[in-house]
């Protein structure tokens, strides 16, 4: 019943801003629209000034009929008084509860850790930034990895799903642990517990322990993941043991936020054993890793280059 009245109001709407109804069914709308107007209450904190709110409507409305000679009396009032109704329908207009408001966290040459309103805890690399509401409400627990990469365990929760935005694809959870690390080319979400679901441009892939999907070059992709991913290594201590140089660079851009420069890629199958404490600066893990291979890494900012 709510649908065909819906289609009606639309296809009558469309139909007399192309000039194309009869006498009689502009009666219809105008004295249906009338009634409406007369009857609706207006809530003016959720839907802003009514008054203002008409203007744009009927100016729009102007604008759009360009055919038509002569304007109903009441053709403002039956733009306003149909949206009206079909918002009280839910198909509009949903009243939302006041705007969360939203917090800002960023880290500079260290990885640091949030809790946030739901009890979920976020571990930001460094050189990274996350938003936040202060309190989640809604129905949707929604948050932002705005730059860099981030380990989420977050709260169980069915009933308000955890999402989070990071550069054109989104991450759906109820209660889980999972690495995104984003950059400039490419993002991954690789999952430690749990189940996770990860969309883009009207592509969706389920995730379960041990798999990533990589969203790069527009294309979302689902894979088996690196095993040096499936622990929260920025709040861990890490051994790499007898791995390669490119193993444990691939951690430490992740985990510091930096990227790495070397002249020869020879360089990246030297084999050795690291053991990366969780609050370690990266010159240090760096020192360590000169004094076992006797290669010289320079930091530069963001940037570590390899001599």
């Amino acid at each position: 019943m709510i649908k065909r009245i819906k289609h009606s109001l639309e296809y009558l709407i469309d139909k007399s801003s192309r000039n194309k109804t009869s006498q009689g069914e502009e009666n219809l709308l105008t004295n249906f629209a009338l009634s409406e107007y007369q009857n609706v209450k207006w809530n003016e904190a959720l839907m802003g000034n009514s008054d203002e709110v008409s203007k744009n409507i009927y100016d729009g409305i102007q604008l759009r009929i360009t055919k038509k000679k002569t304007i109903s009396p009441y053709i403002k009032y039956m733009a306003a008084a149909s949206i009206l109704f079909l918002a009280g329908l839910g198909f509009f207009y949903k009243p939302t509860i006041a705007a969360e408001k939203q917090l800002g966290f960023k880290t500079s040459d260290t990885p640091k850790s949030i809790k946030l309103s739901d009890g979920s805890k976020i571990y930001l690399a460094a050189n990274s930034s996350f938003q936040y509401p202060e309190n989640f409400k809604g129905d949707e627990r929604k948050v932002t990895l705005l730059k860099g990469n981030a380990f989420f365990e977050v709260t169980k929760d069915k009933k308000h799903p955890f999402i989070i935005t990071s550069g054109e694809i989104k991450t759906r959870v109820v209660g889980t642990s999972f690495h995104i690390q984003m950059s400039k080319s490419k993002c991954e979400v690789i999952v430690v517990t749990g189940k996770v679901n990860v969309s883009s441009k009207g592509h969706s892939v389920d995730l379960v322990p041990n798999e990533e999907a990589l969203f790069e070059s527009q294309k979302l992709t689902k894979q088996l993941a690196d095993k040096s991913f499936l622990v929260n290594w920025y709040n861990t201590d890490v051994t790499l043991n007898q791995t390669t140089l490119k193993q444990v660079i691939t951690i430490l851009q992740y985990k510091y936020g930096v990227s790495f420069q070397y002249k020869n890629e020879q360089v990246l199958a030297t084999p050795l054993t690291v053991f990366i404490k969780k609050d370690a600066a990266l010159e240090n893990v760096l020192e360590q890793i000169n004094y076992i291979t006797n290669l010289k890494f320079k930091v530069y900012g963001e940037t570590v280059k390899v001599d």
